[in-house]
């Protein structure tokens, strides 16, 4: 039975296809600004590292699935978290916050219902969401970011379709950077077990911050210096077996010193230049 939490032990997830994604370089060339990248990906080393990480994952014995290609996708579908919500009830297909990901959730349900999953749901416009804004922790409790890739609308929608037996704990996000940028819920926390987070707190509304100890879970604190190399980002393969970009030394430090096993990948490609560390860039499926 699936555990609807973000700590759980992998057991299936789904990966972009790199080869769709940077075997493209008149695509990247052509996507990279638009899509608000840093910098152009370099396709060789982009295919290097996410065969990295997807050995990584694999060795967690976890199976993965492919995201197929599709029409409309852009490098963005590399961070294959954002357009689609995995629930007790199925799998719920999200209206997408940034207007050049509007092609992914079709693409993902055409994928996940191929591999087996009911899909549901569909969030509808005006309603927003997207995945990196949803966090789970256990089966009868969701946080949502409302920000500027999630809305009132589709939060109400999201929750209409979870039905009352979930909580829907809403946490109001800040401006910080503006629209424009890469900005979700799990910018600010990674859960890695029950009792611990991965937390960068000068962004995370108090009250939020306030229930989260209030659950008893132990926070790991992000430095100033650490949260633009996406420290807060990790990947929970199972309870405190952590997986996080490269860079973020501080970070890795106080994960281990609370009992986590820490295993880091080169993300300067595929994560930092896109802004997408590994939660997004694994649709996790099921958790034991």
């Amino acid at each position: 039975m699936s555990s609807f939490n973000e700590y759980g032990r992998l057991d299936r997830v789904m990966l972009g296809d790199p080869r769709v994604v940077f075997g493209r370089s008149a695509a990247i060339e052509r996507e990279w600004r638009a899509l608000n990248f840093t910098a152009a990906p370099d396709p060789g080393r982009a295919l290097e590292q996410f065969a990295v990480l997807e050995s990584l994952v694999a060795a967690s014995g976890a199976r993965i699935d492919r995201l197929t290609d599709a029409p409309g996708l852009t490098l963005d579908a590399i961070y294959v978290r954002d357009a689609s919500l995995v629930t007790p009830r199925g799998v719920i297909l999200c209206h997408m916050g940034k207007p050049a990901r509007r092609q992914e959730p079709a693409a993902h349900g055409h994928a996940l219902t191929a591999l087996g999953l009911p899909v549901v749901g569909t969030i509808e416009s005006p309603g927003q969401i997207e995945g990196g804004d949803v966090a789970w922790f256990d089966e009868h409790t969701v946080a949502v970011a409302r920000g500027y890739r999630t809305n009132d609308e589709g939060i109400r929608q999201f929750s209409e379709l979870l039905g009352p037996e979930v909580e829907v704990v809403v946490v109001p996000l800040p401006h910080y950077r503006g629209p424009a940028d890469v900005f979700h819920l799990m910018s600010i926390i990674s859960p890695v077990d029950r009792d611990l987070a991965v937390v960068y707190s000068p962004l995370m509304p108090v009250p939020f911050r306030e229930w989260l100890l209030q659950r008893d879970i132990a926070l790991v604190e992000v430095p100033d210096e650490e949260f633009d190399s996406m420290g807060a980002n990790v990947l929970a393969l199972a309870p405190r077996r952590c997986l996080m970009v490269e860079g973020n030394p501080l970070t890795r430090a106080r994960l281990e010193a609370a009992g986590a096993e820490v295993t880091t990948y080169d993300g300067s490609e595929i994560s930092l230049k896109g802004g997408g560390g590994p939660t997004c860039l694994t649709r996790p499926l099921s958790r034991g």
